[in-house]
This record gives structure tokens, sequence and C-alpha cells, in this order.
């Protein structure tokens, strides 16, 4: 129709395949077709295990087709340190097991990427990883025989951001895997979620690469295998969420107090309390983005959830890329 409103520009946006999942479940019917997942509870970590099989399944939650591992921990808010130790060790060995499905052998030569701006907190998860993951490949390449056993050949780089470079982070990395030949990259970014509790507290891991910026709303070149001719598996934790889901989740907290409150929440929320969620979240949008309202938000102690949770990933993927590191006591590798 001529006039018909075009509501596309305010569809929700994440970069979590979980969150796009529950999304598509909410407006459709039933289970989705071409989408597989498993979910299991292990001492306060919920592990999602998700295939997307075919196109039908990709389009149905507008994610790419291949593998999704998602780890949620919300007592990671609490700082505590048993907790991170055990993600750290869950983490090592789910993407471990990623490895093994993806066939990456023990002895890839693996790039690690780590994407973001250092010099804003929210979007220094990629270097922080790097800073702290145990690189080799110096030691492969000089003194070979003097390696022990157990141990990979890897390399790792913070490229940073196209704001600060003038270069796409995606082109200074296919420089790289020209001049270095990795089997394997592994990229680290900070995304964006749809739901206030996932902030600083969940792990993606997926083999379908990784765009920076998508979460937000950038179409930018990405890191995927078609682009570099590797393999590429992306690993992401949202730092940020909008601003209009913080009202849409303020709305469907104050209809709950009401309920409980009175048996007249009817009157007081009206309509709002009605609509399914990506319906009012979509209303939301088109309120505050005329007016430049609707921001990326981010915890105030943002600076502690992203030293805690980079050393997370960084202590996991020293154990889960070198043999020789103890997958029961990663916290230790990290420096």
């Amino acid at each position: 129709m001529e006039h018909e409103l075009d509501l596309r520009q305010y569809n929700v946006r994440t970069d979590l395949a979980l969150e796009a999942k529950e999304l598509a479940e909410v407006g459709g019917a039933g289970a989705l077709q071409g989408v597989r997942a498993e979910t299991v509870q292990e001492e306060g970590i919920t592990i999602t295990r998700m295939s997307i099989d075919n196109e039908i399944g990709a389009r149905a939650i507008g994610k790419m087709i291949g593998q999704y591992v998602t780890l949620e921990v919300p007592g990671l808010r609490n700082q505590d340190t048993v907790l991170q130790d055990r993600v750290a060790t869950v983490f090592a060995r789910e993407f471990e097991a990623f490895l093994q499905r993806l066939g990456v052998g023990k002895n890839a030569n693996t790039l690690i990427v780590g994407l973001g701006n250092w010099n804003v907190t929210p979007d220094a998860l990629g270097p922080l990883v790097v800073e702290n993951t145990m690189v080799t490949r110096h030691y492969f390449e000089l003194m070979p025989d003097r390696v022990a056993p157990g141990y990979r050949p890897v390399s790792a780089v913070a490229p940073g951001v196209l704001g600060i470079t003038g270069i796409e982070s995606s082109e200074i990395v296919q420089g790289i895997v020209q001049r270095t030949k990795p089997d394997l990259i592994i990229a680290i970014d900070a995304l964006a979620s749809k739901a206030i509790e996932r902030v600083n507290t969940t792990i993606q891991i997926a083999d379908t690469g990784i765009h920076p910026g998508s979460g937000i709303g950038n179409k930018r070149k990405g890191l995927t295998q078609q682009i570099l001719g590797v393999p590429v598996i992306a690993i992401g934790v949202p730092t940020v969420v909008y601003a209009s889901t913080i009202v849409n989740s303020c709305i469907e907290l104050l209809s709950e107090h009401f309920k409980r409150q009175t048996d007249n929440a009817g009157p007081i929320m009206g309509m709002l309390q009605s609509l399914p969620e990506n319906d009012r979240l979509q209303l939301v949008r088109e309120v505050l983005q005329p007016v430049g309202h609707d921001l990326l938000v981010t915890p105030k102690d943002v600076d502690q959830f992203i030293e805690d949770i980079a050393n997370i990933i960084a202590s996991g993927l020293n154990a889960a890329l070198h043999d020789a590191v103890d997958s029961s006591n990663v916290a230790a590798y990290t420096h």
C-alpha cells in the first residue's frame, strides 16, 4: 500500500542468535523449522547449543546457517571469583568441543583477532582478551626445537577500529592472513543485546564469522570464511543495550507490579500490557528514535565487568588451544 507504515527501521537488533530465536518463537507458532537447540544447566551456568541447518531456519531468525553455543551466567554480576573460574573451565570445554565438531586439528595455526576500540570501555573486550592470550607462534618460528609438546602456534592482534586507523578491520586482517597463513581465525568482539539481564553475563560462540557493528546498526565489512578464505569462529559478549529496550522492560515490570498490587491493572496500563513484546519494543523505538533518545547504554561498573569477562575468555582460550594448559585451573594462565 502507498501509505503503509514501514517499521523495518524499528526492528529489534541483537547480535545473539539465542535472542533472535526467542523473538522468532514469540512472533511465530510452535517450533522453528531448520533450527535445533538444546539447553542444559550446570551450577549456575545455562548452556544453549543451537544449530541453524538451512535457509528456512536462517530466514526465520535472521541469523546465518551455522553452529552457536551460548553461555548465560547471571551470577557474574556478583564478581564471584570461584564462579568466574568455573565459567572459564566450562567455556574451555565448550570451545574445545566446538573445534572438534568443526574438524580443527590440534596443531592448527591460529590467529586471534581482538576487535574493538581499546579507548572505549564497553568496546574494549577484544583488545583486553588479546592482552591475556598466550601467544606462541614466534617460538615455533624462531626456536621450534625448544617448544614443549601440548602447544600450538597462536598469534594475536588488536587491529583497532576504522575511526582510529582509517582502515577496515577486515582489510587489516586480510593482510595478516596473506602473510602468516593461519588455519583458523578466532574473532572476539563486543555485542549488543535486547535483554538487560544478558549484558556482561553472556558469551556466544559461533562458526559464522563476525560483522563488526552489526548489533548497533552499522553495515561493515565482516570477518568471514568467504572474505578471508579461512574458517572464522566468533566469540562475543553483549556489553550494551538500547535505551528502548530498558524502557520496554520497565513497562513490563510496571505491569507486573500493578498486577500484584491491584485488580485494576488493566485501566492503569491500558493496551500496553496486552501488546506482544516485540510490538511494544517497536512502539517505544518509534517514539525515541526521531528525537535521538534511543541511546546505547552500558552498566556504570562496566570497567570491572569487562576485565573479568575478558580474563574468563582468555583463560578458556588458552586451555582450549593448548593441551599443556590445565583446563581445571585455567585462571592461573592469564597475566
